[in-house]
């Protein structure tokens, strides 16, 4: 479009562009700038409620990311035309930069729009999993969004400079030797970075999981893998910084992972009770076995186990179905109960340190009466 064009559109209405004057011509510009953006708005709008409707997660992430982008642009575009109409009139070299601005403006909003993109689409799907009761990997959306991200800035970066005339190969070339001097200098960021990919590639946790290590002072859950540090909360509710790096030189448990919880204890009758210990195992291995919340497909112990000091030990080693925290305890502190009661149906004790003093045949002892009576001669 044209000076020439909006003179040949305003003449059959009795108009001439030139008398009417530049500020005519670029409020016109502006008034169709304002019309497309109405229209524009208008179609989005119907065509995002439409799309919603669907079951297709690209159809809503796609529009959603080309609304605020292409009203932009098309602001972009009525404001640089204008300039340029302004430009012809005038010898300002102000309006020199028209043309570059212009098409660093586009790659801009490309990029913008690619970006909103990725982010919608990544939130899309996890949305969709949580519909379809299978919650996608939160963890590997967000890697991979990341990436993405990443790889759309780097190439907009190299686009925009080659718009503006500089030479690729010879940023490339820069950057290859300016890249050996920044990884000596950032080798703790850069260590980081692998490590929150190699946490992305082996995916030894996930955002949700609950974790510790014996090496480090570290058990939470996790809140947040970022591509230097992993945010986890402690069970105190204290965040916890954690750089990605230690992840690669620590061992680390996931308790999350489970697929059941143990119970492991020792418990111990009174030696007079020796008779009985056979009894009293035989019983709760079999209130074991029944017991609904206890997994009798995985190892079960229940026997006599140890002379100890002042008790005949036992030991009930099993697992349960549950591998929720609260939920487990409830389980164990049922079977400790029914273990207790089967002790007492069966006539005996549980036992408590004891001390039993052997005393030789033939010990006298005084007591107080005695000893006074003892010291009456002395004193008269």
């Amino acid at each position: 479009m044209s000076p020439d064009f909006i003179a040949q559109w305003l003449t059959p209405l009795g108009l001439d562009a030139k008398q009417s004057g530049l500020i005519t011509q670029v409020f016109l510009v502006v008034l169709a700038v304002v019309v497309a953006n109405f229209v524009i708005g208008h179609v989005l709008k119907r065509l995002i409620a439409g799309a919603r409707t669907t079951t297709l997660v690209w159809d809503d992430a796609a529009l959603e990311a080309l609304g605020r982008p292409l009203h932009v642009l098309v602001w972009l575009v009525g404001i640089a035309f204008a300039a340029d109409m302004v430009g012809q009139h005038t010898d300002a070299p102000i309006f020199e930069a028209v043309d570059p601005v212009r098409k660093i403006g586009v790659i801009a909003l490309i990029a913008w729009t690619l970006t909103r993109l990725i982010a919608n689409t990544e939130q899309a799907i996890i949305e969709h999993g949580t519909r379809q009761g299978k919650p996608a990997d939160i963890s590997t959306v967000s890697a991979i969004g990341k990436l993405l991200r990443i790889t759309v800035i780097i190439t907009t970066v190299l686009i925009a400079l080659q718009s503006l005339g500089f030479s690729i190969s010879g940023v490339l070339a820069f950057g290859g030797v300016g890249g050996i001097a920044v990884g000596f200098a950032a080798k703790d960021l850069l260590a980081n970075f692998f490590g929150a990919l190699m946490i992305y590639l082996d995916r030894p946790f996930a955002i949700g999981d609950w974790i510790r290590s014996p090496d480090k002072d570290i058990e939470g859950t996790v809140e947040d893998i970022g591509w230097r540090l992993t945010r986890i909360r402690r069970f105190d509710k204290r965040p916890l910084y954690v750089p990605n790096a230690i992840f690669t030189q620590i061992s680390v448990e996931n308790p999350s992972r489970m697929t059941h919880r143990r119970i492991n204890e020792t418990i111990g009758i009174r030696y007079d009770d020796l008779d009985k210990m056979q009894a009293i195992t035989d019983d709760v291995r079999n209130m074991l076995i029944a017991h609904p919340d206890i997994a009798d497909d995985q190892t079960m112990i229940v026997h006599f186990n140890a002379f100890n000091a002042s008790s005949l030990d036992f030991f009930v080693y099993t697992f349960t179905h549950t591998t929720k925290w609260v939920e487990f305890h409830r389980v164990k502190q049922d079977v400790l109960l029914q273990v207790a009661r089967i002790i007492d149906e069966h006539g005996a004790e549980i036992a408590f340190p004891t001390r039993t003093l052997h005393l030789p045949d033939g010990l006298r002892i005084d007591t107080a009466r005695d000893l006074e009576r003892a010291a009456e001669p002395a004193r008269h």
